[in-house]
């Protein structure tokens, strides 16, 4: 049996009321599965809440503090939980920061701006102080640092998602900072690729008229649960898991992966590009 592993309360919000739950639950001497029996939720969303891993849904937290019997402290405290969590990012990206860390394969279309799992750091610093021009400095880093902070993604040797992104190639094109900066943004696209973390395309800028031309998607697939479609504009965002939706979505993804250019071809777009900032030309 694999040894138990203590939770260190200090890390982080998540991690104190992980611990607080593990340790009102072994008190009263129940497991796991006892815990949320009667609920919709499996033990191992539980311990994976007590590990720090994953926030408490509101109805599951009610739940525990009727089995607990801990007069409402995890209904009560549930949202400091998620608003740690999502520290840094809009409330409407809550979902997509839980679920993300879960998906098998995560499919983005990008067609104004690098997507954020992509971005380097002078690149986010752009994008949060052209979105945000009246925030104050510390505001705009820590925006800044949660955006980088979902990048560690494609760092882990285990679980990584499968991630396809789909990019305008007008993106690459756009000199929205210095060029030795844009070419470095360039650079961490193609390092991705050739490290087979990502499966970058390219839509090509003449290719006529192609499907999600009105904005940005993202597709979720999960190993256990139904797929989800984040859209966002310019201050909202919305996830969506109607399944006809859904579907609709998932037609016009593949249908635009269809117009784009393949990986390899994209590939040696963004390194072409990249060389030309390098070389201080206006890529063409």
């Amino acid at each position: 049996m694999a040894a138990r592993k203590d939770i260190d309360g200090s890390a982080s919000v998540p991690e104190f009321y992980g611990k607080e739950l593990r340790w009102k639950r072994e008190e009263l001497g129940l497991t796991l599965r006892e815990t949320v029996e009667g609920s919709f939720y499996a033990p191992t969303y539980l311990s994976e809440i007590e590990r720090g891993q994953r926030r408490m849904p509101e109805d599951l937290a009610h739940h525990v503090d009727r089995v607990l019997r801990t007069d409402g402290f995890f209904g009560r405290c549930c949202e400091d939980v998620r608003r740690a969590r999502r520290k840094g990012h809009a409330e409407y990206f809550e979902r997509v920061l839980e679920a993300e860390k879960h998906a098998e394969a995560i499919e983005e279309w990008c067609p104004a701006v690098i997507p954020g799992l992509l971005q380097t750091g002078a690149y986010a610093r752009t994008m949060v102080r052209a979105a945000h021009p009246a925030a104050s400095d510390e505001n705009v880093e820590e925006k800044v640092t949660a955006r980088l902070a979902r990048a560690r993604l494609f760092e882990n040797d285990h679980n990584v998602p499968e991630y396809w992104v789909i990019l305008h190639e007008s993106i690459l094109r756009h000199p929205v900072l210095a060029p030795e900066e844009m070419a470095e943004q360039l650079d961490r696209i193609a390092a991705l690729a050739r490290r087979h973390r990502i499966l970058p395309q390219a839509v090509p800028w003449n290719g006529g008229a192609y499907p999600l031309m009105q904005g940005g998607a993202m597709i979720m697939t999960f190993p256990d649960a139904p797929p989800l479609v984040y859209t966002e504009s310019a201050y909202s965002g919305d996830t969506i898991d109607d399944p006809a939706l859904v579907k609709r979505y998932r037609r016009s993804y593949d249908l635009l992966r269809a117009a784009a250019l393949p990986p390899e071809a994209t590939l040696a777009m963004i390194e072409e590009a990249a060389e030309d900032y390098r070389n201080g030309k206006q890529p063409d």
